[in-house]
Order: C-alpha cells, then sequence, then structure tokens
C-alpha cells in the first residue's frame, strides 16, 4: 500500500491525467521489488517528465513532526504498537494514534518495507511523516529503555528461578506449565517468534549445550545467532513452546511434531515444531511458514525466459510426468505449488499426497502422509486414482512402488507432478533406473525433469560494482566476448540487510526435456555419459550457466555462484 506521502503524488498525476492506472500499477509493482521511491521509478520509465515532477512535488503540502514532540515521552499504550527491534532497525518511532490510524516519524517515509511491516505488527493504518534519523534515535533511546525488547527479556530471564527441572519419576508436571507460564518466558518466547517474522527468518533452532544454550534463525538459507537466554530457562522455554503446539511436555526421550497458528496484526503465520533429544536435551527447529510472503507467480521464481515458456507449454498437457529434483530446501515445493496454481481451474479436480502440506492451496485436495495408518505416498497414489483426478501432486517418490505407480498415472491420462532428491536434472534418469523403473516406462512418461537450487540476492540497497578478476571469470565460463557489459555487484551490508549484503532469495533453474532422441536414448538403455553429451550437444544450460546468467544481471553475487553451483 503506498505512503501518504506517496498517495499525494498518486492522486495528483491520477487527477491531471499524467499517466494511466496501467502505468502506475507497473510503477508500484518495480516498487515492491526494488524498494526504490516512487518518484525515482516513474522518471526511470519515462511515464513522467523530471521538470513536471519537480513542479508537482513543490505543491505537495509539507507536514513535519514537531521537535519538541520527540522531546517528550511518547504514550506507553501508542509505544507498545511498534516492538523496539522494529523501531531501530527502519529509524522510526510511533508518535500519536487516532483512531485505526498511527502517525509515524520516518527517517525514510517512503520506506514501503518498513510501512507494511509496521502496519502488519501494529493492525493500523500508518501516517508517515519525515524526520532527521539522529533525532529519531535519540527518541528511541528515551522511550523505549524498559520496553520488552530482547535484551530487557533476557534480563527478566535471569531473574526468574530457573533451576534445571529433570522429568521423572515424582516430579509434578503442572509445575514445569506453570514455569512455562511465567511471563518473561512467555515474552521471550513471543518475542523470538516475532523477532524471527519479521527478519523473513523460515526456521528457529534452539540448542541446548553443556553450560549454554544456543538459538538461531535461518534468513535467506543462512543460520544466524540470536542471544540466547540462560540455560538455567532452557526447560521452561522448550515446555513453552511444547504447550503452544500441544505436544507432551513430560516426553523428552522420543521425537516430537506438532504445529501452532500465530497471529501478528492480521499476518497468520504457520509454525511446524520438531522435538528431538539430544545429549544435552532437546533441539527444537520451529519452521516458520508465511503463508503472505509465499509468491506463487511463475514470473517471479526466477526462470529465464525460455525456460518460462517451456514450463508453460508442458503444464498444459494433459498427461505426463514433470520431476523437480534439489535437496532439502531448495524450493522445489514453491515452484510445483506455482505450477499447480498456474494450471487450477474449475473444469480440473487436482489432488496433492504431501508430507507434509506446506500451504494451503485454495480449490485443491491436498492429503497428509500418515505412515502410523499405513496412509503412505503409494497406497494414497493408489486411492487418489480412485478419485477422477486430472491432475496430481506426490510430494516425494521415495522408492520403486510409489515410482511405478505414479508413472502409469502419468501414461494413463494424468498429468503428474513430483519431486526427487539428486543432485542435478539428468540424476533423475538414474534414480528412476535404481528404483528398477523399466526403460521404456521411464522414456513414455517423463516430458520434464527441473533441477533448482536457492540463491540469495544482493541486497538494492548497498549494492555496489564488484571487479572480478579474468581468472575468476574464466572459472564461471564468462571468456571473450561475453564478458561485455558484464558488470556484476556485491552488497556492502546495510541496516536494510543486517550488515549481509543479500536481502531475500531467488531460484536458478537446469530443464532437461525428454525430446524424442533422449527418449529413444533412454529406451535403449544408454547410461548417465551418453546421455550428458546429448544434451551438452543440444545445448542444455546449466546450474552453473543460470546462476552466472543472473550475476550478469546483478541479482546475485559471484560468491553465490561459486559456492551454490560448486558441482558444477
Amino acid at each position: 500500500m503506498p505512503t501518504k506521502n506517496n498517495r499525494w503524488l498518486i492522486r495528483i498525476l491520477l487527477n491531471r491525467e499524467l499517466i494511466t492506472k496501467s502505468q502506475l500499477n507497473e510503477a508500484l509493482a518495480k516498487q515492491r521489488e526494488t524498494k526504490q521511491s516512487l518518484d525515482k521509478i516513474l522518471l526511470e520509465l519515462n511515464f513522467v517528465d523530471k521538470k513536471e515532477l519537480e513542479a508537482l512535488k513543490k505543491e505537495e503540502p509539507v507536514q513535519t513532526y514537531q521537535e519538541k514532540a520527540l522531546l517528550k515521552r511518547v504514550d506507553p499504550e501508542v509505544l507498545k504498537l511498534i516492538p523496539e527491534t522494529i523501531a531501530r532497525r527502519y529509524h522510526l518511532i510511533p508518535l500519536s494514534k487516532d483512531g485505526k490510524v498511527i502517525t509515524v516519524v520516518m527517517a525514510d517515509p517512503d520506506d514501503i518495507v518498513a510501512i507494511d511491516t509496521v502496519r502488519t505488527i501494529s493492525g493500523y493504518e500508518i501516517n508517515a511523516i519525515p524526520g532527521s534519523e539522529k533525532d529519531i534515535t535519540a527518541a528511541v533511546e528515551k522511550n523505549y529503555s524498559g520496553s520488552p525488547d530482547m535484551e530487557a527479556v533476557l534480563l527478566d530471564l535471569v531473574k526468574v528461578d530457573g533451576s534445571t527441572v529433570e522429568l521423572g519419576a515424582g516430579v509434578d508436571a503442572t509445575q514445569v506449565k506453570l514455569r512455562a507460564n511465567d511471563p518473561p518466558v512467555v515474552k521471550f518466547v513471543n518475542l523470538l517468534l516475532l523477532d524471527a517474522i519479521e527478519r523473513r527468518a523460515s526456521d528457529i533452532h534452539i540448542e541446548p549445550r553443556e553450560k549454554t544454550m544456543d538459538v538461531r534463525v535461518r534468513i535467506d538459507g543462512v543460520l544466524q545467532e540470536v542471544p540466547p537466554p540462560p540455560k538455567t530457562m532452557y526447560f521452561s522455554i522448550i515446555s513453552r513452546i511444547k504447550i503452544l503446539s500441544n505436544l507432551d511436555i513430560a516426553e523428552r526421550r522420543l521425537p516430537q511434531d506438532g504445529r501452532c497458528v500465530v497471529r501478528i496484526g492480521d499476518k497468520k503465520v504457520d509454525i511446524r515444531i520438531s522435538t528431538l533429544p539430544t545429549m544435552y536435551g532437546q533441539k527444537v527447529v520451529m519452521r516458520l511458514l508465511d503463508t503472505e510472503k509465499l509468491s506463487l507467480d511463475l514470473e517471479e521464481l526466477g526462470f529465464t525466459a525460455d525456460q518460462l515458456s517451456k514450463f508453460q507449454e508442458v503444464l498444459q498437457r494433459p498427461y505426463g510426468m514433470i520431476l523437480e529434483t534439489g535437496p532439502t530446501g531448495s524450493g522445489k515445493t514453491t515452484t510445483l505449488y506455482a505450477g499447480l496454481r498456474h494450471i487450477n481451474t474449475p473444469e480440473k479436480n487436482i489432488v496433492t499426497i504431501e508430507d507434509p502440506i506446506e500451504y494451503d492451496l485454495e480449490g485443491i485436495n491436498q492429503v497428509q502422509v500418515k505412515p502410523d495408518i499405513d496412509l503412505t505416498f503409494a497406497n494414497g497414489l493408489r486411492s487418489i486414482l480412485r478419485q477422477d483426478p486430472d491432475v496430481i501432486l506426490v510430494g516425494e517418490i521415495r522408492d520403486r512402488e510409489t515410482a511405478e505407480i505414479a508413472i502409469r498415472a502419468a501414461l494413463t491420462g494424468h498429468l503428474v507432478f513430483s519431486t526427487l532428491h539428486t543432485n542435478d536434472a539428468l540424476g533423475a534418469i538414474a534414480q528412476l533406473q535404481y528404483f528398477n523403473i523399466e526403460p521404456y516406462l521411464i522414456g513414455s512418461a517423463v516430458d520434464l525433469v527441473i533441477a533448482q537450487r536457492l540463491v540469495r540476492k544482493v541486497c538494492t540497497h548497498c549494492q555496489e560494482p564488484h571487479l572480478i578478476s579474468d581468472k575468476v571469470l574464466e572459472r564461471l565460463g564468462v571468456t571473450g566476448e561475453s564478458t561485455n557489459n558484464f558488470t556484476p555487484v556485491r552488497g556492502k551490508g546495510c541496516p536494510y540487510c543486517n550488515y549481509t549484503g543479500y536481502w531475500g532469495r531467488i531460484a536458478i533453474y537446469q530443464f532437461f526435456e525428454i525430446t524424442a532422441q533422449v527418449k529413444k536414448l533412454i529406451f535403449d538403455g544408454a547410461n548417465m555419459d551418453i546421455l550428458r553429451k546429448e544434451t551438452a550437444r543440444r545445448g542444455m544450460r546449466t546450474l552453473r550457466e543460470s546462476a552466472v546468467e543472473k550475476l550478469r544481471q546483478g541479482v546475485i553475487s559471484m560468491e553465490e555462484v561459486l559456492s551454490v553451483t560448486l558441482e558444477d
């Protein structure tokens, strides 16, 4: 949603017919993607003239904050709507509340990410007004002292009686529940979840050590440390998390799995909890599934133009098989979900069987694998075939039985999606051969194999040109004329990206189309070397080549290319 400053400019531009609604939508979409100011984007797209825009800006009603207002104490009821971590990260502070609108002083009132974050967390609309970063920082220091920030909560935890509790004979579990509901424990868990969600973390790890405990969050695929609480509070924190997910707090010898849902403003986040007994206690991992953050637009996933065209063409086929390969956490499910969403119409009956169901897809029938009652992938797939499906997604092919049923489904008028854990696209054929699937079945059923990885994108707020040596360019396969117009970038680190130089991730893909010639080779029992030579002859793009293209476009860094595509 545009800021108040942007809304004024948009209204003037539309009223005076200086831009069309379609041009405005294009500019706002680019602003969401690049995080640049709307003024700059309008000029880059040549939608408005620079002099004309400058003249318009002079007409803008100036709304500034009173410096004296920042010298006063902010109403605690207003202050608690925005956590200190958010205020510090985005250089802002709330001033007042009027109905469902908070007036917020911001160093950058056009920062749509900051405004969206504050709106989501507080549940209020935001009236953003400009202020100096120096004054805002001073006001944050003054007003948030003693507020429930992470450091303050940690200090509270030290004050609470946190003697180590070992559940065994004669120990009352009710006392453990009471300790798990101590205010500092509740605050710590709540703030940990809030901070992780705000920082776009995918996972939270809580790990016991001999005398300490570690807390880490995974952001853009990389684990980062969080200030840990004292080890004496470890058991209370684990119990609190178990209570939230309806797990047995007395069971510490066996792994457990649970789930819960948290709401922050209008945002709903599904959390999957997994516990694992280790030498020094139970390790807990919380997987955060933010449905609002999930993008299922094919054009935003990272496909090249030719890959996107091919994927869309295969999706329209009435039958066949599309396989996704890659390690855990490489975005396979997201790509397949995007494919399902692209073809999801009232005319199609789409059924999935998954373990677990990652996201709820509207209009699609999703089945959860339950091995304890013998609802396996294979058995579930048999039942799905009796449900008159048009399209089937099998979460993962793990054995010969599942592979055989899925392939026969693809050969009998169904479009089948599935995944395999292999290093590259050609490895999928080898894996099916390992399952002893007949070559004629593989060649007849499989239409397309996609391998993918997720790579971190360079932060657009702090990116800078990066000179790469000829030796490294040669290692990347960039030589001769291909070095022309090659201007790689890297992130130097800034507050926006938490000084990592990266913000968000994008997929790189390798497409292995099963052409008539490839089918013939598979029918003849060709080994991987022969298939690899054939794909090389046809110019199949490798994962590294896809990554280098993203490097050329200034989307990812050289370090990401080398680390993620090492096997190429």
